[in-house]
This record gives C-alpha cells, sequence and structure tokens, in this order.
C-alpha cells in the first residue's frame, strides 16, 4: 500500500502575490500619470499612499506564507518570494519619501538669498486640495533653511551682466527650466562696439539725402509696467519638473550687477504641499554648480 503525502497549500502566499502585483501596476500607473498625465500631486501621493498600503499587507501575507513553508512544508514559497519583489518598488519609494519628511527641514521655499529673497514676477497660486500649507515664508523658516542648508548661497561673476544672462538662459534649458516671465532686460546693454558710427559714412550719407524730418515718438498709450525687483536687477522665472516623478517646482533667478561684478541669485518652491523633501535646496544646488561649470573663468570669491 502506498501513501501519498500531499503538501497543504498557502492561500496567503497565493493572495499575497496577487496584491504585490496589483500595488505594483497600480503604482507604475500612477506615476507614469502624474509625470507625463494630467493626475495633480495631491491625488498622486493619495494614490501612491494606497498602493503602499497594499504592498505592505502582500508583505504581511508573504511572511504568513514562508512562515507556513517553514513550519508545515505549505506549497506557496515561490509566490512568497514573487510578492515580495511586487512589492519593493512601491514600498522603497514610500519608504525614501518617508526618510525624507521625517529627516529633512519641513521647508517649501528656499533661497540663496535669505534676507531679501528674489521676488516672484507671478505669485503662484494653485489649489492645493489636502495639503495645505501657510502661504507666507517667515523669517523662523529662513532660520531653519540656514541651519539645515548653510552652503546655499549665491554666486558672483566678475563678467558683465549680459554675459551672465546668457549662461543663465543656457543652464536653465540645460536643466530643464522653462523661462515663462522676464523682467529688467532693459538693464542688459548691447555691445558698444556695435554702436559705433563712422562720422565720415553720417556726413556723406546728410549730404544725399538732403534735411530729413525727424519724427516725434508717439506718446505712450499705456504705461510702462514697473519693475518688480530693483532699479537694475534682471529677474526670470521658470518653471521646472523632477526627471522621474514629475514634482513641479517654481523658480526664479535674480541678477545683479554691482560694480564690476554680476551677482546671480536663486528660489524654488515647490507647488503643492508644505514639503519638498530636499528637493527644492538639491535642484537650486545643481543649477548653480552648472551654471559655475558654464561661466568657468569668470567667477568672483
Amino acid at each position: 500500500m502506498t501513501i501519498q503525502y500531499e503538501r497543504p497549500v498557502s492561500h496567503a502566499a497565493h493572495w499575497a502575490r496577487r496584491l504585490a502585483l496589483f500595488s505594483c501596476v497600480l503604482f507604475v500607473a500612477v506615476v507614469l500619470s502624474h509625470r507625463f498625465g494630467p493626475l495633480t500631486t495631491p491625488h498622486f501621493l493619495a494614490l501612491a499612499g494606497f498602493a503602499a498600503i497594499l504592498a505592505g499587507v502582500s508583505v504581511l501575507l508573504a511572511a504568513i506564507g514562508l512562515a507556513r513553508l517553514w513550519f508545515v512544508g505549505a506549497r506557496g514559497g515561490k509566490a512568497s518570494f514573487m510578492a515580495l519583489l511586487f512589492a519593493l518598488l512601491p514600498l522603497g519609494v514610500a519608504g525614501a519619501a518617508a526618510y525624507s519628511y521625517f529627516y529633512k527641514p519641513a521647508l517649501h521655499d528656499v533661497t540663496t538669498d535669505t534676507a531679501a529673497a528674489p521676488p516672484w514676477l507671478a505669485e503662484p497660486s494653485v489649489d492645493q486640495d489636502w495639503l495645505p500649507r501657510g502661504g507666507i515664508v517667515t523669517p523662523e523658516d529662513r532660520a531653519v533653511q540656514i541651519e539645515a542648508y548653510p552652503g546655499l548661497s549665491g554666486r558672483r561673476y566678475e563678467g558683465a551682466l549680459d554675459r551672465v544672462y546668457q549662461g543663465v538662459r543656457k543652464v536653465a534649458a540645460a536643466s530643464g527650466i522653462t523661462i515663462t516671465a522676464e523682467d529688467g532686460l532693459d538693464n542688459i546693454l548691447a555691445d558698444l562696439e556695435d554702436l559705433v558710427v563712422d562720422p565720415a559714412k553720417v556726413a556723406q550719407s546728410a549730404e544725399a539725402l538732403g534735411d530729413v524730418p525727424i519724427p516725434e515718438a508717439r506718446p505712450l498709450e499705456t504705461p510702462l509696467t514697473p519693475h518688480v525687483g530693483g532699479a537694475g536687477d534682471v529677474l526670470l522665472q521658470g518653471e521646472w519638473r523632477s526627471p522621474v516623478f514629475g514634482f513641479r517646482f517654481d523658480v526664479v533667478i535674480r541678477l545683479r550687477e554691482e560694480a564690476e561684478t554680476t551677482l546671480v541669485d536663486m528660489r524654488a518652491a515647490t507647488r503643492y504641499g508644505p514639503h519638498d523633501l530636499g528637493m527644492g535646496a538639491d535642484l537650486v544646488e545643481g543649477y548653480l554648480k552648472a551654471l559655475d561649470a558654464e561661466l568657468l573663468g569668470i567667477a568672483g570669491d
């Protein structure tokens, strides 16, 4: 008489694999919809958190399946292992975000000039949904930034304003910053050599043409828009999105000519939520380092 031993089956392990696969697919779909689609950040965080919760439940079920495999030899070891692999993506991202949330300062607006930050040309305003935050940056927030990011400071270049402006625009395009508004461009003077006129040619043209009436300037129908920044400042405001998840940041860059140098300051603010998870400081530092490389040779102390 032959006795055939039938191994029990761990239903928890198989449910863990199904749940982990669903959470992984949901997380990937949410990330793609936020990065390339119309999904806003508050909805992205809610759905990504839900996917992470499902992944956490699948890990618990996978642990039960592995325990059953160890103690009674129940089938489901491969299913538990696959569940752990599928749950790794949503849980890993959620863990990294939680670490940044608790161990980095709760700031949504950082700048290289904490005493007088570059002003916005157009104040960012969006519906925060379930991510409310204070609209005004307080001196206490700036003090927290100084303590957390002491090396976040502006750059001074021994170059003309127009030369630095060209470098700022080039690095902004290379960094993925889309410039949406500018102010103070009249402070950038054209090269004086291009404006030199030969007096002999002027005299010849005057003799050939005779007396030519000079039209008067038409009065302005609307007054000029006042400068937002200082009298000699050049301001550039733009938008930036993180490469992977597509978090939106508003950016403003200020150029100020002082003596024979040009000072560049920068400000970055996350568009949603009270916490930028440290990405704002990383954005500013990365941009300024790229600007140093672009303007290599004219950077001052």
